[in-house]
């Protein structure tokens, strides 16, 4: 259960303010609430399920004490690139429309989350706990964010600046990466 709630926790984190939630936020003025929920849904299981089986393999072939000290510095990269991100002011372009929504959210899901740091984090993760648990984990924690970001997500930015969002992500990963590296 640890390794459920520590996944979803992390991955919710990492989720704030990302392209993902962004894009559930535009998806959500184009589409119904529960299309881009369903599509960036579907696209969420077979993401973090593809991150927790490499990230299983990883940690079989590696060693732990390897794999702890990789794990810490991807983090503490995953905080310098928010970092960048924030002091650049990126923000994620809308994607185009087209063809059965669902199909759309689903697509633009899968390929905005390759190489992301959520992906990494899943992976990451699998290489410390049983897959099938990161895996039901960070799934949880993302489709959290992407529901938070499709019904309250224009709330929230109104009240709190994006660059806020971005700094305390930016901090949480920083401080798991030390967490790894000390542990």
């Amino acid at each position: 259960m640890y390794a459920v709630l520590l996944s979803a926790a992390l991955v919710f984190i990492a989720e704030l303010g990302d392209k993902s939630q962004l894009m559930s936020m535009t998806f959500a003025t184009r589409y119904r609430a529960r299309t881009v929920i369903l599509g960036a849904g579907i696209a969420c299981t077979l993401t973090n399920l593809v991150s927790a089986l490499v990230g299983n393999a990883i940690g079989d072939a590696l060693p732990e004490h390897a794999v702890r000290i990789a794990g810490g510095v991807l983090f503490l990269v995953f905080a310098a690139l928010t970092l960048r991100h924030l002091a650049a002011g990126d923000e994620p372009k809308p994607p185009a429309t087209g063809g059965a929504a669902v199909f759309v959210v689903g697509v633009a899901f899968v390929l905005s989350e390759l190489g992301d740091k959520t992906m990494l984090a899943t992976m990451t993760l699998s290489t410390q706990y049983h897959w099938v648990l990161i895996w039901i984990g960070s799934t949880i924690g993302m489709l959290v964010s992407i529901v938070l970001a499709v019904f309250v997500g224009r709330a929230l930015l109104q009240v709190l600046p994006i660059k806020a969002v971005h700094l305390v992500s930016a901090l949480l990963f920083a401080a798991v990466g030390v967490w790894m590296l000390v542990g």
